[in-house]
């Protein structure tokens, strides 16, 4: 089981071989620059929200691979005004729990906002939780800081994604905290350097991670972590 980091917020999960794409914006990356997405072929692809930075590429994989398009209920309406197919859409909502091939996905709290690239509403902004084999995986999409995180503390989570740029989402030091109430000691570092609002200084994120006996991982693009 492993991840490999695509910039912003990007990553793909190989889920013993099958594979998840969360939130596709790679083409318009500058710092992604040579990634093919052309050759990305997952099984399905979650969304967090419809912020261009996280859907951008979504219907270009969607029409290359067939994939599965996962999203909360209003985005899922904007996936398929892109000509995605109604049979490849799952729209679902906090609290809801998807059992697919390869586990099961909970759709958790985020705090943030939401719109379709257009400027349209596009209802809320969420994160996930990944429950495959033996692994629990906390995805956090974009958020700040907040105590809903604490219903996770109880999960024994194995891996969390946490927002550090700031800005836009939690900094560094919020995600220290984030990592805290998740009870989570693996983090591995979204959304991130890929434009000067959010560019950090990541060796001083790792030491102050490491200062609070956190891991910081911060892959770089197109590399992998084995879950």
């Amino acid at each position: 089981m492993e991840v490999i980091y695509y910039g912003q917020s990007c990553v793909a999960f190989d889920f013993n071989g099958r594979h998840v794409l969360i939130d596709p914006f790679i083409t318009y990356n500058p710092l992604a620059k040579d990634i093919d997405v052309n050759v990305l072929k997952p099984d399905y692809i979650f969304l967090t929200h419809c912020h261009e930075d996280h859907v951008a590429d979504m219907k270009n994989i969607q029409s290359n691979s067939g994939a599965t398009v996962a999203a909360v209920v209003e985005t899922a309406a904007w996936v398929r005004k892109q000509g995605v197919p109604d049979d490849k859409v799952i729209e679902y909502n906090f609290g809801g729990t998807l059992s697919l091939p390869f586990g099961k996905v909970k759709m958790v709290y985020a705090l943030h906002t939401n719109s379709t690239p257009e400027g349209d509403y596009a209802g809320v902004p969420v994160g996930y939780v990944f429950f495959v084999g033996n692994k629990k995986i906390y995805f956090a999409g974009d958020t700040a800081l907040t105590l809903e995180m604490k219903l996770l503390e109880d999960l024994q989570l194995d891996w969390a994604f946490l927002p550090i740029g700031g800005h836009y989402t939690m900094d560094v030091d919020d995600a220290i905290k984030a990592a805290k109430f998740v009870n989570c000691k693996n983090i591995i570092g979204i959304h991130y350097d890929t434009f000067p609002p959010i560019r950090i200084d990541t060796e001083e994120a790792k030491q102050k991670f490491e200062a609070n006996g956190l891991r910081l991982f911060l892959p770089k693009i197109g590399e992998s972590v084995v879950l």
